[in-house]
């Protein structure tokens, strides 16, 4: 694929943003719209989403298209309540699956700490009195804000806004 500089992207130009893990999810923003898929279960279903993203809207017309990804940048965290080495180990199983899925896509993808890509949206840190579910709800809040005719879930709402967050960086607006 030729090197593009982010003034010439094409129209036909896909985003994806990804929130890993279990309660994660999957969005892309296309030139037909947008699409939200809660985290598939396993990795073969995981790599028909990934590559579903890619070839959307122009594999069957022989146009190539252009698609970049964004995947919440996560560390491993033991202690805590449900952060045991067990779940942390699947949780970086399915990381690692995600990062897979794209590379064997063809995807070019970059990871993105979570801070980032919410400084770039411009939405407010986490309180130190916010509960995680208040906080969760807030970022549910803001992408149904920005995206008003898709349907938004607490799965879906990380990862629309990262896909926000890579269109925007792609095109040069943050």
């Amino acid at each position: 694929m030729p090197r593009i500089r982010i003034g010439d992207l094409p129209l036909r130009t896909s985003y994806i943003g990804v929130d890993p893990g279990a309660s994660g999810g999957i969005s892309l923003i296309a030139p037909s719209g947008i699409t939200t898929w809660g985290m598939p279960a396993t990795e073969a279903d995981l790599l028909e989403v990934v590559k579903s993203c890619y070839g959307i809207d122009w594999k069957d017309r022989g146009i190539t298209p252009y698609c970049y990804a964004v995947v919440e940048k996560v560390t491993g965290f033991v202690g805590g309540p449900g952060n045991t080495g067990s779940s942390m180990f699947k949780f970086g199983a399915s990381y690692g699956s995600v990062r897979m899925a794209l590379i064997a896509s063809g995807i070019p993808f970059e990871e993105v700490m979570a801070s980032v890509w919410q400084k770039g949206l411009k939405i407010p840190s986490r309180g130190k009195s916010e509960s995680k579910t208040a906080w969760k709800n807030r970022l549910k809040a803001r992408a149904q804000q920005l995206f008003p005719g898709v349907e938004v879930t607490l799965k879906t709402a990380d990862a629309l806004l990262i896909a926000e967050f890579c269109r925007r960086k792609r095109e040069g607006t943050l």
